[in-house]
């Protein structure tokens, strides 16, 4: 029972910065369900939290989809999340997440001191942008960040930010939950009954975030994002 109590709580807590930065809950919930589960297992149990956090995400934030971001990043996404999710059932990921901890936290940086700087708003930027953002994904749950930092080039509209990072990681989730899965990887016994009651609990969380960001000002919405961008960087880089 404490263990799904936790569960529910950092789904809760996930879900809601994880919608409001739009970067998705795994960006929180791997680095802490890592510390008391099998990694394979943690992948799977979050992969589907964030599937459906996606699903809400299209449905209380659905407007301005742009088809050739979406595209650009869904259609590489899908390949490199099956590549990256089939690679992390036999390799160990860390020295890479510490990499890119310290990758997120130097673009960050580099963001607040070159203001007006941007990836260039291309069809290639979409594709490396999923190409990244969909192995990282696969490999070790953490893709949305990755996303997050090619989406704030486009300097979208906050709605239109999230729906679109929402949709673009429906595309990614389902290919990488779907080759966990037939890797062998399974949830069960309480594990399993904590999942179907943290389902219900995302939507809470990503309601929450809607509401959350109605009363955020656009200007703010940048910073909000980069904020958190660091803050992913440095729980990557302090995990053991």
């Amino acid at each position: 029972m404490a263990q799904e109590l936790l569960l529910v709580f950092v789904t809760l807590a996930a879900s809601l910065v994880g919608t409001a930065s739009g970067f998705g809950t795994s960006t929180i919930m791997i680095p802490v369900l890592s510390l008391s589960m099998p990694l394979p297992a943690a992948l799977l149990f979050v992969g589907v939290i964030h599937l459906c956090g996606d699903v809400w995400k299209v449905i209380l934030f659905r407007r301005g989809l742009i088809w050739r971001l979406v595209l650009g990043f869904g259609l590489s996404g899908i390949i490199a999340s099956y590549f990256g999710a089939t690679f992390s059932l036999y390799a160990a990921a860390m020295p890479l997440k510490k990499a890119l901890g310290v990758f997120l936290i130097l673009y960050v940086v580099f963001l607040f001191v070159k203001r007006d700087w941007a990836l260039p708003k291309t069809d290639g930027t979409a594709v490396c942008g999923g190409l990244l953002s969909g192995f990282f994904a696969g490999f070790f749950g953490v893709g949305g960040a990755v996303r997050g930092a090619f989406l704030a080039a486009y300097d979208l509209p906050k709605d239109v930010y999230v729906f679109t990072s929402g949709v673009i990681a429906l595309f990614i989730d389902l290919t990488r939950v779907y080759r966990y899965v037939s890797g062998g990887t399974r949830i069960e016994g309480d594990l399993l009954h904590a999942l179907l009651l943290c389902i219900p609990v995302s939507f809470i969380g990503a309601w929450l975030a809607k509401r959350f960001l109605q009363k955020l000002p656009q200007r703010s919405f940048r910073f909000l994002v980069g904020l958190f961008l660091a803050l992913v960087g440095l729980v990557l880089l302090a995990k053991p």
